[in-house]
């Protein structure tokens, strides 16, 4: 398809999938956190999928890769929103995505209670009145709740997943308690939790976590994920994460993707 990018936009290649995702240094562009989560999420080989605060719509892109399931992608913003769709466009992937535009607060009616199978988010992690807000409102919004809190974004995932469907969320760890009592509080069991670390021996700075509706007590905790080795290199994992290969060096896209520290 021809293809109609604004000035201050680029196109990048998403990893290994042959996909290509419009992006802009004028908005908030994606990094590890989003490619962890579409690796990590437990999700049906069909079915439907709901992806909450999707930004430029790289969680359902690559989703897309891992199975055959109808994928509804939600966003506030109209200028993420309109990459995010025409990335889909330009994929070749709209029977399979749609970009739904608007606060998702208010979109589980339109949606439907109950009839995801599975969620992924990964929500802004700074409460609203935390630290500077960055004066570029499509970071701010990024990266600060200011389009809906921690309890409503969980709110809204029990209510848009079925009975035994699964959530999936990447945040940060100092946040871990309020979000396992939220989940709780609104019937998401924890069942995975995974730490990601950006060096062995490092405190970590991400944290993965899937909660089943209406599931029973009962969670694992799973092995550390790190990021470097001590060459500054990628670990195996990472590789093969980004790149389905062992370790190497990470190519000029790649390298946009470093975690901070």
């Amino acid at each position: 398809m021809e293809l109609d990018l604004l000035p201050s936009e680029r196109l990048d290649d998403l990893l290994t999938h042959r996909l290509r995702i419009i992006q802009s240094r004028e908005v908030f562009s994606f990094s590890m956190d989003a490619v962890l989560l579409a690796r990590f999420a437990g999700v049906p080989k069909r079915g439907r999928i709901v992806d909450l605060c999707t930004g430029n719509g790289v969680v359902p892109l690559l989703l897309s890769t891992r199975c055959e399931a109808g994928i509804d992608a939600v966003e506030i913003q109209p200028r993420l929103a309109d990459m995010a769709r025409r990335s889909v466009a330009l994929n070749g992937l709209e029977e399979r995505i749609r970009i739904v535009e608007g606060d998702l607060r208010l979109l589980a009616k339109q949606l439907g209670y109950g009839s995801y199978d599975a969620v992924t988010v990964n929500p802004p992690y700074l409460p609203p009145a935390s630290g500077d807000r960055n004066e570029n409102p499509h970071v701010a919004a990024a990266r600060h709740e200011m389009n809906g809190t921690l309890e409503e974004i969980v709110e809204q995932c029990a209510r848009l997943l079925r009975t035994g469907g699964r959530v999936s969320m990447v945040h940060r760890p100092g946040r871990l308690i309020e979000i396992v009592s939220a989940m709780t509080r609104h019937k998401l069991e924890p069942k995975r939790i995974r730490f990601v670390h950006p060096h062995a021996g490092s405190e970590a700075n991400m944290v993965l976590i899937e909660a089943v509706r209406g599931g029973r007590p009962s969670v694992r905790l799973l092995p550390p994920l790190i990021v470097y080795q001590d060459d500054g290199q990628y670990s195996d994992e990472i590789m093969d994460i980004y790149f389905h290969q062992g370790r190497g060096k990470p190519d000029a896209a790649a390298e946009e993707l470093r975690t901070d520290g």
